[in-house]
């Protein structure tokens, strides 16, 4: 710009070259801000958030010339529009070279375990386990959570194998009722899944 900008601009601004960097920006954005803006959002497709960005930069690459610019002038605006149409353009080029993004559809929905499924399904498996009696209660513990045999729960229980089958049949037949009447169903959760 300096070898363009008249004599005139030059002895019209001689406040300019004194002024600070946050001083000249907010002169800068304050006379061209807006309009810049304007014509950055129309040129990037009305993406604002783009437009502000090459707007920061075009202030960024004045604020180097800062010496040679007056921010309040009308004619520093040919400059202004001229980099930020050479910023937008190199941007397209840029997004153009590199291959597109994409992603696998079906990584983007897979499910991801968080926890609160278990507990909330072992909550209403406690909770369903308070229905039991307590004979139903003890032997659904000794067989599945400690994982002792039959034998083995029948020996600490002081009872036949016999009645720990039968037992443990009818403690899961009412747990399996406990848990749909709280709407667990057996499998809903490979259901759920598929």
């Amino acid at each position: 710009m300096s070898a363009s900008a008249s004599t005139e601009d030059r002895i019209s601004r001689p406040h300019t070259a004194e002024l600070r960097p946050d001083e000249f920006l907010r002169s800068l954005y304050q006379c061209h801000g807006s309009a810049l803006l304007q014509f950055a959002a129309r040129r990037l497709g009305g993406d604002w958030h783009r437009a502000e960005d090459v707007l920061q930069e075009v202030a960024i690459r004045a604020w180097h010339h800062a010496g040679e610019l007056d921010p309040t002038a009308d004619s520093v605006r040919p400059w202004l529009f001229t980099v930020l149409r050479n910023l937008v353009i190199d941007g397209h080029r840029a997004r153009q070279a590199r291959p597109p993004e994409a992603g696998d559809p079906e990584l983007a929905h897979l499910p991801v375990s968080d926890g609160v499924d278990h507990l909330l399904t072992s909550q209403v498996l406690i909770e369903a386990m308070r229905d039991l009696r307590p004979p139903q209660r003890e032997v659904l513990l000794h067989v599945h959570y400690l994982g002792r045999s039959v034998n083995q729960t029948a020996r600490v229980l002081g009872v036949p194998p016999g009645t720990v089958k039968s037992r443990t049949h009818y403690a899961a037949r009412a747990l399996r009722a406990a848990l749909h009447s709280r709407g667990l169903h057996a499998g809903s959760q490979d259901r759920a899944a598929g």
